[in-house]
């Protein structure tokens, strides 16, 4: 599996799982979960529960590269936004009022405070009166987010 992961990308998720999986394995569906979603990652709950089915109820950290690789080829979150903003632009325009922008932020989904969604639009270089590329404030809002946070 090191072959589908960056050096650094095995080191975060060796790290993660090590954290969660006091005894060298994971043993239960919740374990599973946490980890995943602290990697950032979004499986659903049938998507989880097939994974650690096919491990007989205990994960190595070599099994769980191996589900880390084939839930990576699954899961493309920006790839998934792009496309429900695409869906709600009947013209095509690729763009977005910057004002809908934040109220979709701030009211959709996991909320984001008005200070989070600044910070966002801060690191983005939109103003509130413009017009978003959403494309490519997908890009920027689903970077990973630098250590010096």
């Amino acid at each position: 599996m090191a072959r589908y992961f960056k050096e650094q990308d095995i080191d975060e998720f060796r790290e993660c799982f090590y954290l969660y999986a006091r005894s060298d394995h994971i043993k239960s569906l919740d374990e599973l979960t946490v980890i995943m979603r602290s990697l950032g990652l979004s499986p659903t709950i049938s998507e989880l529960a097939g994974y650690f089915k096919h491990k007989v109820g205990k994960m190595t950290f070599a099994d769980f590269l191996e589900v880390m690789h084939v839930h990576s080829r699954v899961e493309n979150l920006p790839k998934e936004i792009v496309d429900a903003f695409k869906a709600a632009d009947p013209e095509g325009r690729g763009t977005i009022p910057a004002k809908q922008l934040r109220h979709l932020l701030q009211n959709w989904g996991e909320k984001l405070s008005s200070k989070e969604v600044d910070r966002i639009f801060r690191e983005a270089n939109v103003n509130n009166n413009s017009m978003v590329k959403y494309e490519d404030f997908i890009k920027i809002a689903c970077a990973p987010v630098p250590d010096y946070y």
